[in-house]
């Protein structure tokens, strides 16, 4: 009988059929542009002669914890018009996430709440569901390619960009290898913008300085039904800092309606 400390230690049976869930939807992924709206553009908006009808509405999913109880989420939605960015709708969701946090595995834990959140709005008489939807986290920049924003865009059926402040080490990337790939672009081309191509040659996305205020990156991924040109040029839109607004608001907003509301 060999050394107990050098058994492998079986997954959870939760986790094998998180895995297998993972690989049934990750076939439902598409990563080209599939939907009826254009984004605009300068030349669009001053011709107004595109056939197609114009991204008004763009969404923004995050959730807060509570620093008081780490079990106490609040889910926000927030909704803003491309014109000017503002905000014409928000909701929230305060909830007990029903499992933990596993790396990896983020939409178990949070997915059903912002699906509850666009549902809800879907139902009701208003004019705000989104047609494009960005996501606090990963597309296919994932370990197993199907990160939060996939599972949102996948089983929401609806366009979502990946935006996420860490690096996934995924396919050979890493944050060592992002900063040469900016290094090695300062003498020519977008200074702000490089390419993520794993070891595999497979691109999982871009790493994207977004303001000017900041030199740490963030990292853009498809979802569902975008493709990865449609969602740096959305994510470059909505940019007034770091991180693009419709995630910014929904973060700040959570935050804020999870301590106003924190006897609930």
């Amino acid at each position: 009988m060999g050394d107990p400390l050098q058994r492998k230690e079986e997954p959870p049976s939760n986790q094998l059929t998180w895995v297998e869930l993972q690989d049934s939807l990750k076939k439902r992924v598409v990563l080209e542009d599939d939907f009826l709206w254009a984004v605009p553009s300068q030349e669009s908006c001053m011709e107004g002669s595109d056939r197609k009808e114009k991204l008004q509405y763009i969404g923004g999913v995050d959730i807060s914890f509570s620093k008081d109880d780490p079990d106490i989420a609040c889910g926000a939605l927030v909704i803003l018009n491309i014109d000017g960015l503002n905000v014409v709708y928000d909701d929230f969701a305060v909830v007990k996430p029903e499992t933990a946090y596993v790396p990896g595995f983020l939409a178990f834990r949070e997915a059903p709440i912002l699906l509850g959140l666009l549902e809800k709005l879907k139902q009701s008489d208003l004019p705000f569901y989104p047609q494009l939807l960005m996501v606090d986290g990963n597309g296919i920049l994932h370990p197993r390619g199907f990160g939060i924003a996939c599972h949102l865009g996948v089983l929401a059926n609806i366009p979502t960009i990946g935006v996420g402040k860490n690096l996934h080490h995924v396919d050979g990337l890493t944050i060592s290898g992002v900063k040469q790939l900016f290094e090695a672009k300062t003498n020519g081309g977008d200074n702000n913008l490089v390419t993520l191509t794993g070891n595999s040659g497979s691109i999982l996305g871009v790493a994207m300085r977004s303001s000017r205020e900041s030199l740490k990156p963030i990292f853009i991924s498809v979802g569902h039904r975008v493709s990865l040109e449609t969602a740096i040029k959305a994510v470059k839109m909505c940019c007034k800092y770091r991180v693009p607004e419709p995630i910014r608001q929904a973060d700040i907003r959570s935050r804020a309606f999870l301590q106003k509301h924190s006897g609930i």
